[in-house]
């Protein structure tokens, strides 16, 4: 079965290129992402692994780990990492999980028989404190992933956890956001101070709260 949103994320133990871990434990009380990777010594992924140690800090200011699998063994990503800091210029400075067995691809729902029988697509999963999938996204094999949407999204689950407001198209962080149906009107000089313009009755924008 797919996972769904909401779905408490699948817990497992596992060897990485930073220790064995345990992954609900090694979240804590962290946002995680994470994401995977067809195979190892693939150009897509090289690029990506080494996109996301470039962002350490745009993820750590957030409070997400990051860590990735590959359905290669530890020998192999050992192996691996070297080509991608010489391609970037950046040590890999998150997990990568060996996987060779498929069991977390399996976990996770990361094999799409129509797509391969044997590789992973590209999936991302954020999860939440709670251990909660928050957010699901699949990449074919040929197509690398934005990094600066994932970082976007990311910022809209973590406001919108914390305040009764979504984000609309486009969003970015300062812009405007929307009040959630859930908060009635004689609510929102309570909720949100900087005020209310009413688009439509049903669509109405504050600023962003936590700026």
């Amino acid at each position: 079965m797919s996972l769904r949103l909401g779905d408490i994320a699948p817990d497992f133990e596992a060897d990485t290129t930073q220790g064995h871990i345990h992954f609900h434990e090694w979240l804590g009380t962290s946002w995680g992402m994470l994401f995977s990777h067809p195979a190892d010594f693939t150009p897509v992924c090289t690029t990506e692994l080494g996109r996301t140690a470039l962002l350490k800090d745009e993820f750590s200011k957030r409070n997400v780990k990051v860590i990735a699998v590959s359905v290669d063994d530890l020998d192999s990503h050992n192996r691996w990492t070297p080509d991608i800091k010489d391609v970037t210029g950046t040590e890999v400075n998150f997990p990568l999980i060996a996987d060779a067995d498929r069991t977390v691809a399996t976990l996770y729902d990361m094999i799409h028989p129509n797509a391969s029988e044997k590789a992973t697509v590209r999936s991302v999963f954020v999860i939440g404190p709670d251990k909660k999938v928050k957010l699901t996204l699949t990449y074919p094999a040929s197509t690398g992933r934005n990094f600066n949407e994932l970082l976007r999204v990311i910022d809209s689950l973590q406001l919108t956890a914390d305040y009764q407001v979504a984000t609309p198209a486009d969003w970015q962080q300062g812009d405007d956001v929307i009040v959630t149906p859930a908060v009635t009107n004689d609510q929102l000089e309570a909720k949100f101070p900087k005020g209310v313009t009413f688009v439509k009755p049903y669509l109405r924008t504050t600023p962003q709260p936590n700026k």
